[in-house]
């Protein structure tokens, strides 16, 4: 049996529908930096951690870091990418209001 709000991808959005979501996320977003407030951030992050961050592929990340997006250090196979650049260029990025 189909879920009762399930979402399909014909489905049509309304502006309702996004303020709702909107609303949902920044109060979960609210509960994970509550839930972290107190503990460092790592100055140093994983390839994995960095992918799910930004939300992209391993390809995606390496090709940011062949085009000189993001500079990373690599230790024996294991690249790391400083959080604060990270944080930097999200913020260059993002669109204006």
């Amino acid at each position: 049996m189909e879920e009762r709000n399930a979402i399909h991808r014909d489905q049509l959005l309304t502006v309702g529908d996004l303020e709702k979501f909107k609303t949902e996320l920044l109060a979960e977003l609210r509960i994970l930096i509550s839930e972290q407030k107190g503990q460092p951030v790592r100055e140093w992050l994983r390839s994995a951690e960095v992918r799910k961050m930004l939300g992209v592929s391993a390809g995606t990340l390496q090709n940011l870091r062949v085009n000189g997006t993001l500079s990373y250090s690599k230790v024996g196979s294991i690249v790391f990418y400083k959080y604060d650049e990270i944080v930097n260029l999200l913020e260059k990025n993002m669109a204006p209001r």
